[in-house]
């Protein structure tokens, strides 16, 4: 049984990436949440993480850190995490890694806060830059390979890496293609993806440098948060 370490459901964009692909792939596991909180420090993840940053998975008495790390890992141990055509994976690979290295525009300024709702002031070039991307990489898998996901028929890892991005365009209103919303939402109607919405929004802690980094170019219009 592996243990995946995360932190709020509410802000974690990393978090969320293994989370839902070990729930989507139905692979068992046990979750430990740490959150961010007002009186916060990296010790607390420290003694479960070699960086003390999230995600991290434990697998029997080996720590696996960072995001993509932790992926391969599972790739190594179970079906259907990468497509099985080695181009259409490399594809996916190439894709999950300018996520995980890229988009830093629209990660900055759009931080992940799943219960917010958020009016940008204005779209800065770099954040416009950054969705003309969006746009053009999920618009090459959708139509490449046929969808509804970006490489096919059934949800994997690069699908997993974008999860973050497609409660982004809910939360700031993002306006990306018609084929773009679509994938978002198809990503947001997912089991897993609404499991983790609605403990995002019923999660108690507040951290205010979080809250914070939304209002930095826009202004909440709502807060779906029930505490």
């Amino acid at each position: 049984m592996y243990t995946l370490y995360i932190a709020n459901k509410n802000y974690s964009s990393w978090s969320l990436r293994p989370w839902i692909l070990l729930s989507e792939l139905q692979i068992p596991f046990e979750e430990v949440l740490v959150p961010f909180t007002p009186d916060w420090q990296p010790t607390d993840f420290l003694r479960f993480s070699p960086t003390g940053k999230v995600p991290c998975l434990q697998s029997e008495n080996e720590v696996i850190w960072e995001s993509l790390a932790i992926v391969e890992f599972l790739a190594e141990n179970h079906a259907g995490i990468w497509p099985e055509n080695k181009y259409t994976r490399a594809w996916a690979r190439s894709a999950a890694s300018e996520m995980h290295a890229g988009f830093a525009a629209l990660r900055q300024i759009c931080s992940m806060n799943c219960g917010l709702r958020v009016a940008l002031q204005s779209l800065p070039p770099e954040l416009e830059k950054d969705l003309k991307r969006l746009e053009a990489l999920w618009t090459e898998g959708l139509t490449r390979w046929g969808g509804p996901f970006l490489t096919g028929a059934s949800f994997n890892a690069v699908d997993a890496f974008f999860c973050p991005v497609a409660f982004r365009i809910q939360s700031y209103g993002l306006q990306v293609s018609p084929l773009a919303l679509a994938y978002a939402e198809h990503l947001r109607q997912l089991q897993g993806m609404q499991a983790w919405y609605q403990a995002g929004l019923a999660e108690p802690w507040r951290d205010p440098s979080h809250e914070a980094e939304v209002l930095q170019l826009g202004s909440i219009v709502a807060d779906l948060r029930l505490a």
